[in-house]
């Protein structure tokens, strides 16, 4: 697969400094690539309104009239594959980084080593965002790709599957669990959820992205968000 990867920061250097290594983990990787850079979100955005075929995105988040976490949400509204990978000398905007859903944070100056292993994690995400699950509904066959399932719940011997819009089909949540990877939990009996879709989580209730708030079991806040850190 070829990957068309872009750099977006205001400072040239920076953006050759990383250019330079993006260049050398494809080729230490024998991956094909096709690498971008801009100096502005705006002049990003303007290019990407156009064609928007980019699969991954290093970002730095302090620049100019648009920061990086506004270009991110942008992007979100139309697009939740584009692996976006924040590059800053801050550690403030970790929290913006949930509600896009960013797969790292890179602090400047960025160390070669770190950046190959999150290259590689992006890749890897997206070829797993490939795989789609099927279900058959009324007698037709209905595809759900993978990384649109936000969640799913029990109701009895059916369960009721949240993607882009919700199918219900008889099966059990053990069945669905199977088909699925680490980045989804079981919580408790009655449901499964995205982790990639999770903005918060409290003692009591987790709460997704789109505003879904699932009840959480007692005793469950700690091994969540272990498995949120671990899927990281």
């Amino acid at each position: 697969m070829k990957y068309k990867i872009a750099v977006c920061d205001d400072n040239a250097a920076d953006r050759n400094y990383i250019l330079d290594m993006i260049n050398r983990w494809a080729k230490v990787g024998e991956r094909e690539i096709v690498p971008d850079s801009f100096p502005s979100a705006e002049s990003f955005l303007f290019h990407y309104a156009e064609k928007s075929d980019y699969e991954i995105l290093l970002l730095d988040i302090e620049m100019g009239d648009m920061d990086g976490v506004t270009l991110a949400k942008k992007i979100r509204e139309n697009n939740d594959t584009l692996q976006i990978i924040f590059v800053t000398g801050y550690s403030d905007y970790i929290a913006e980084g949930y509600e896009v859903a960013a797969l790292h944070y890179l602090m400047k100056p960025v160390k070669e080593e770190k950046l190959f292993s999150v290259l590689d994690r992006a890749v890897e995400k997206l070829a797993r965002n490939e795989k789609v699950l099927h279900f058959e509904v009324g007698g037709d066959m209905v595809r759900v790709p993978i990384h649109k399932l936000r969640y799913a719940e029990v109701f009895g011997n059916y369960v009721t599957i949240h993607a882009e819009g919700e199918i219900t089909v008889k099966m059990t949540l053990g069945d669905l669990e199977k088909q699925l990877d680490e980045r989804f939990y079981r919580v408790g009996r009655s449901a499964i959820v995205n982790l990639t879709q999770v903005s918060r989580v409290t003692r009591t209730e987790i709460k997704l992205m789109d505003g879904t708030a699932l009840p959480l079991p007692r005793g469950a806040y700690n091994s969540i968000n272990r498995a949120i850190i671990n899927m990281e």
